[in-house]
């Protein structure tokens, strides 16, 4: 920085994205030789390459971010411009969701004489939302409490309750998974039971995804809070994160209104 005239950051060349390309190819394929030839080799082999680059790839940027251990790139205007790229992917994925609500709504408002002209449709016997799924409802909104207090805390200045409020948003998301994953193991029907079947499992399966994906980022800033990575100026870091998890938060209520409660 003392170098340049400029508070921009010009990214030094990296191979973590080769190697996340590779590690994405090595795992859909894999997934493919998976369900073809029941082999998962290729498979792991990409899933250790994937959270290698993981590791790797987060680990510099935490460097060319930090402000005082590292090089403190991050630097108001480019802060600026990772806040407007985050609102992007976020913009991004309620589209990628979107196409999962227009197949369940287009199927269900207007159900073919192929699926006995009603919806559920006949034959199917869907989950019963006032169990499972309502537990999960009040858990991830129970999470959505905790990652707020976690930011208050952060920009209070106080250390301790966000660690605590941190680790329990963690705790919560993983507690979802799990019942989400004993949801899926009782279910009654499954993805290859019609158009129920796949729209039901790909639009709560990409959600659980994206739930996992959610609890290891804000596992990563509880790491970086537990090492005094943020400050009450700059953590755009843990910002991020509850962004994110805030957006996984609204697409589980539009799936539990729609596909669990409406839907059955």
């Amino acid at each position: 920085m003392a170098h340049q005239a400029h508070a921009y950051h010009m990214v030094d060349p990296s191979p973590w994205p080769l190697t996340g390309a590779v590690a994405a190819l090595l795992m859909t394929s894999g997934l493919a030789i998976w369900m073809h030839f029941h082999s998962t080799t290729l498979m792991t082999l990409g899933l250790i390459l994937l959270l290698l680059t993981m590791y790797q790839w987060w680990r510099d940027i935490i460097r060319e971010g930090h402000f005082k251990a590292f090089q403190g790139h991050h630097t108001p205007p480019v802060q600026k411009g990772l806040r407007y790229g985050m609102i992007l992917f976020i913009t991004s994925e309620v589209f990628f969701f979107l196409g999962f609500f227009w197949a369940f709504y287009h199927s269900s408002l207007a159900p073919t004489p192929e699926l006995g002209g009603c919806w559920p449709p006949t034959g199917v016997t869907p989950l019963n939302p006032f169990e499972v799924p309502l537990l999960n409802t009040a858990v991830l909104l129970a999470s959505g409490v905790t990652v707020t207090w976690a930011h208050h805390s952060i920009m209070e200045g106080l250390r301790k309750e966000a660690i605590q409020s941190l680790a329990l948003t963690i705790l919560l998301g993983f507690y979802f998974t799990f019942l989400q994953a004993m949801e899926y193991y009782e279910a009654p029907f499954t993805i290859a039971d019609g158009v129920y079947g796949s729209t039901f499992f790909v639009a709560t399966g990409f959600h659980g995804l994206h739930v996992i994906i959610g609890s290891t980022f804000l596992a990563i800033c509880l790491l970086r809070q537990v090492q005094y990575h943020f400050t009450s100026e700059h953590h755009f870091g843990f910002e991020a994160a509850a962004w994110y998890w805030h957006f996984v938060d609204v697409v589980w209520l539009f799936l539990y209104i729609s596909i669990y409660w409406w839907g059955s």
